[in-house]
């Protein structure tokens, strides 16, 4: 009896302190569900994207990305409408900052939505809407997603880098889309590579 007693002091005090723990930072935790397409007014896409664009760097710059979990979410279901409703913006009819805020709204996405629009996202550096770098990002991500090797070296995990694809002739692929050393990245992140 004693021993039960003990037992349920243990879990209410346990229960207590995650709900306390929990009210303290109620901010930093959403769920914001699924990605949607929702209404889009096509005709004001120049606007939509100016603030998924704003909206989007603001939101990296403040490394509080649990706090505008809701925000980030809401520039991804921005985004997937433009092009699902309007179609894939080109650079003729939007600038360079609108297809910027097409890309990052699709690459801070989840694999799933990544995966879906990439070919959007190749056609549109086939057209010189996107830059090759892009791409790279892009598609050494959609790798990741994968479990596959990365073949630019632009994915980070767990502070190493990811695992690469044929590292002694990363610099040559990164070249080709127009990206620095490897070397010259992972100084950024700490990282020394080891092409071994």
């Amino acid at each position: 009896m004693k021993k039960k007693k003990i037992f349920f002091s243990i879990l209410t005090t346990i229960v207590l302190i995650i709900s306390i723990f929990l009210y303290i930072n109620r901010d930093k935790f959403a769920y914001v569900g699924s990605v949607d397409i929702i209404e889009v007014d096509c005709s004001n896409k120049h606007q939509i994207l100016s603030e998924v664009y704003e909206s989007d760097q603001r939101i990296r710059k403040s490394n509080e990305l649990l706090k505008y979990a809701k925000e980030d979410h809401r520039n991804q279901e921005l985004v997937i409408s433009i092009i699902e409703k309007c179609g894939m913006p080109t650079l003729k009819e939007v600038g360079q900052k609108h297809m910027n805020a097409i890309w990052l709204g699709l690459q801070h996405s989840n694999k799933k939505i990544r995966k879906k629009y990439f070919q959007q996202i190749e056609k549109a550096v086939e057209n010189g809407d996107l830059s090759k770098q892009q791409y790279a990002l892009m598609k050494d991500r959609i790798l990741m997603d994968e479990g596959k090797p990365q073949i630019y070296g632009s994915q980070i995990k767990n502070g190493k880098l990811y695992k690469l694809e044929n590292p002694e002739t990363v610099n040559e692929r990164r070249k080709e889309m127009g990206m620095g050393t490897i070397e010259d990245y992972l100084k950024y992140f700490n990282i020394q590579f080891n092409p071994n």
